[in-house]
């Protein structure tokens, strides 16, 4: 069994994506540092979070899902080290999952990575976030409560740094709560070196080229796919809100777009500015290993003039779908090409496999342009 498991639970929305990509693509060197990442693949521990949560899914969910933190633990079970997950949806367990999920991983001694941002950017990031997993919420309506329930992930549940820490140090000591607070005026590989600094494993020498950050959308981009989303239906699974919503549409297709930055209402920047100061005042009483300074948790006092989301007209709209629909006419166009053209002969195909492997073709040629004139 590994002696420590170091359990990274986010917040949502703090390099998260960049950390996890960098972890996974170095999986190896940190083994070879003593640091156990188990599972077979990324989507592990997302799987893992939601079976901690209670969130079971549905049930044609493949196997391997309902069984990831199971196994995640037998991993564990059977290594020598230290041992690392890390999802930011764990930040939304409740006290009582949090307690169960440090005592299943006993004897290992269980200690929590946390990153954390000031509120004002994070709120606004996570907004956006939920708009690329589908809500159809509207900025001034957005994160006005706390969910009661493990299941929901946008909201102050999972992004007040103060509710999170409550909640999970019922279970875990907060000497044993490591506290990687984000540098904006930072290179993007400090929060990096943090986490390595914590792991007390190298950083040097880790390639960082595969990962990536999770870029914003512009405040009209980010308008038009919140009305996207109140037209679509059939997009429920998380595999198509994460394929089609999130990546093909937002991240691939309007993110590129760029835009005017914004922020939120006035009260709702209030409200961000009194959680940064009551996290501040949170951490400096308890006795967290906190690897920054805890200035950088608090809003500034003064911001740059940014858009507010209700400044976004009906003609902005109109001329970021106008764009979007004709980049994915191309899209449509080359995926179309794509199919119709033949593959390379193979060497040595006989010719009864050959004239099945054209009708075939044909066969797919004839379906795409059904689907293309049904629609």
């Amino acid at each position: 069994m590994v002696d420590r498991v170091f359990v990274h639970i986010g917040l949502p929305k703090t390099a998260t994506t960049y950390l996890q990509t960098i972890v996974w693509a170095n999986r190896e060197r940190l083994r070879a540092q003593g640091v156990v990442v188990p599972g077979s693949e990324r989507r592990d521990h997302l799987w893992a979070s939601r079976t901690v949560r209670g969130e079971h899914g549905s049930g044609r969910a493949p196997q391997r899902q309902h069984t990831a933190w199971e196994r995640i633990r037998a991993e564990l079970a059977a290594a020598p080290g230290t041992g690392f997950v890390s999802h930011e949806f764990f930040a939304a367990a409740s006290a009582a999952q949090a307690q169960a999920m440090v005592e299943s991983l006993a004897p290992a001694e269980v200690h929590l990575v946390v990153t954390a941002r000031e509120p004002l950017g994070l709120f606004a990031a996570s907004w956006q976030e939920s708009l690329k997993n589908g809500s159809t919420v509207a900025m001034p309506d957005y994160g006005r409560t706390v969910s009661p329930r493990p299941s929901d992930i946008w909201n102050w549940r999972t992004l007040d740094l103060r509710l999170v820490l409550e909640r999970w140090t019922r279970a875990v000591p907060a000497q044993r709560v490591h506290v990687l607070v984000l540098d904006p005026t930072a290179p993007r590989d400090d929060v990096w070196h943090k986490l390595c600094a914590t792991l007390d494993v190298t950083g040097e020498g880790v390639d960082l080229s595969e990962s990536f950050p999770n870029s914003s959308m512009g405040v009209v981009q980010a308008e038009a796919l919140r009305r996207v989303n109140t037209r679509l239906t059939g997009f429920e699974r998380a595999y198509d809100r994460g394929v089609f919503i999130r990546s093909f549409l937002a991240d691939e297709r309007l993110v590129p777009m760029a835009g005017d930055r914004f922020w939120p209402e006035p009260d709702q920047v209030d409200d961000c500015r009194a959680r940064g100061v009551a996290a501040v005042e949170h951490l400096r009483t308890g006795a967290y290993d906190v690897n920054g300074h805890l200035e950088h948790l608090l809003v500034p006092d003064q911001l740059e003039p940014r858009r507010s989301t209700t400044s976004v007209t009906d003609a902005e709209v109109a001329e970021v779908t106008v764009d979007l629909v004709a980049t994915m006419l191309g899209d449509v166009r080359r995926l179309r090409e794509v199919r119709a053209t033949p593959p390379a002969p193979t060497p040595g195909l006989g010719g009864r496999a050959r004239a099945l492997a054209g009708r075939a073709r044909r066969g797919v040629r004839r379906r795409v342009s059904r689907g293309a004139r049904g629609a």
